[in-house]
Order: structure tokens, then sequence, then C-alpha cells
């Protein structure tokens, strides 16, 4: 146990408890991680301390600017027998790096459950749109109040990841969620959202190794080892115009990591449809299980927009 991961206090020797999200942080991972630890703070737990696994993209620097927060200081690893609370995720290989020797708390999350372990911890999983839907009901459970600043951190998380209300994944709790909060957050949720959501389509700072980075998750569909990225844009163009420069980013990655497909999503956020490009060796599975052809490497699906309900089930059932 290192020196870091004691807090000293008089005679007493406290633990600190590490609270992040995911790997390539989105706004949800990086806002769950600050409105958790507020919430652990609420209940006693003053030693709680909000990280981040990655570094930040534009729609949630937005989020961070407006409200004038800080982001979370940037955790690469944790020490065998660290106390840590996940939340937006559970998955190991999008965790924290030694996480299979931490102690792990408490999960908050909104996707499958993919972590094993031989203790029993809190966990608290539903089938929304987002994790802050869930933080927002242990708010109220646990009677602490909301404040505006908490509201817009989770406000915010609502509308990206359910793309305003309007993702498949979005559920009757999560409009309930939206409602609540932006009249405490005091904001016009479509209105803010919308600038929210247009802030986070700004590539054009980023590197290409960035933007292949950016929302990039493992999936393996089956037997099929891939990478489904994933970035939002308001006018697929703008991003197709870089299309040589990904693909040949996207076959560097296909090399390196022995992958068998890498399937970038570039999603219109106006019109709700996702561009595709498409490659390596099971390229075809996309053909395959949305009944289209790829056109150098690429096609457009219409009216999918959702990683987790229109891409992951639809291909992993045609692997």
């Amino acid at each position: 146990m290192t020196i870091d991961f004691i807090i000293y206090r008089g005679n007493d020797i406290m633990v600190k408890t590490y609270v992040f999200g995911h790997k390539s942080p989105d706004t949800d991972s990086i806002t769950s991680s600050l409105v958790m630890t507020n919430l652990e703070k609420e209940l006693g737990n003053a030693d709680a301390e909000a990280y981040r696994l990655g570094n930040l993209n534009k729609e949630t620097e937005f989020v961070l600017d407006y409200l004038g927060i800080e982001a979370p200081e940037l955790l690469e690893s944790v020490e065998d027998g660290a106390n840590v609370i996940l939340v937006d995720h559970n998955s190991p290989a999008e965790s924290v790096d030694n996480l299979e020797n931490a102690n792990i708390l408490k999960v908050v999350d909104h996707h499958k459950l993919a972590l094993e372990t031989s203790y029993p911890l809190f966990l608290r999983f539903e089938p929304v749109g987002c994790s802050e839907t869930i933080l927002c009901k242990l708010y109220e459970e646990n009677g602490v109040e909301i404040s505006k600043e908490i509201a817009t951190l989770m406000v915010s998380a609502i509308i990206s990841d359910t793309l305003l209300l309007k993702s498949p994944t979005t559920t009757d709790d999560d409009r309930v969620a939206v409602e609540k909060l932006a009249k405490i957050a005091e904001i016009d949720a479509e209105e803010y959202g919308l600038e929210m959501l247009k802030a986070g389509t700004d590539l054009s700072s980023f590197t290409i190794d960035e933007i292949l980075a950016l929302d990039a998750k493992q999936i393996d569909f089956k037997d099929v080892k891939s990478i489904v990225n994933q970035v939002n844009t308001a006018d697929i163009n703008d991003v197709m115009a870089m299309k040589d420069e990904l693909e040949a980013g996207m076959n560097k990655i296909i090399e390196n990591e022995n992958l068998d497909l890498f399937m970038l999503l570039i999603t219109d956020i106006v019109n709700s449809n996702s561009q595709v490009i498409a490659l390596g060796k099971d390229a075809s599975l996309v053909e395959k299980a949305y009944g289209v052809e790829l056109v150098d490497n690429t096609v457009l699906l219409e009216g999918v927009v959702s990683r987790k309900k229109q891409v992951v089930p639809i291909m992993t059932e045609s692997a």
C-alpha cells in the first residue's frame, strides 16, 4: 500500500475511495463520477474522490466550463486493496488498471453485467438510457437534496446519452428525470442540450488517433474481435472528408490489436442517422446484420443512433 493511498488525520488513518467511470470517458462517465462522489460525501464517506480514466471530449468540456468545474484528476491505476466505486461501467476491460486487486464497494451502471467478484457489494443496475437517471433516484431515495450544479451535471449526461431523448435507449424514467432536473438546473433542456451536443461535434482540434479513441469500446461479436467507435456530428460530410485518414488509422489499430473488425459510427445528431465505416476481415458482418452493401467500406444506416440498442444486439445475433 503506497503513501498516496493513505490520508492522515491526527491519529486516524482514512482510506481514500476512488470514484470513476470508464476509459475513453464520455459525459455520463465524467459527470457520474462527480455526482456519485458528492452523494458519497453527503452520506458520510468524506474520503470519496472523483477521477477520470482518460481525456475529456469537447461535449464534456462544454458542461464543465458552463458550470466552472475543474475536470477530475486523471487516474491510470489503483493500488492493491484500494477502495473503488464504479459508475457508468462494470467491465474490467473498460476500467482502471489493477481493478482485479481493488476492493469494489459499489457499482452504479446501465450496461449489461460483466463483473464477477468473490465478495458481496452494492450493485445498482437499471435498463435506462443513462447512469445519471439511476443516480437521480439514489439521491431521492436517500433524502439528499439535488443542487442546481448537480442537477445540471445529471441532465447534461442524460441528454448526451439519449441524444436529447431521441435515442431508442430512452426510457420514461429518463424523460421524467430530465423534466425534473431541468427545473432544478433552471435551463431549457432542448436549447441547452442542442448547444451542448453541437459543442461535442467539433473535431477540429483532434488528431485522427484521438478521434478513433474518443468513444471506442471493444465489443466482441461472438468470435469476432471488434472495436466499435462512435462520434457525433452535426454534418456527416465534415467527418467523411477525413475518410482516407480515418481508414489509415483504423487499419493501424486493426493490425496492432489483431482485430477482426473496426466499426466507426458517425452519428448525425440532427437527422438521427449513422454513416458507418467498416474495416477488417469481418467487415461483411455489417452487411449481413443490416441487409446493406458496403461501398468503398461505408454505408448509411438510417435511424441507427444507439450502439447499445441498435448495433451490439444486431451484430451479435448475425455473427
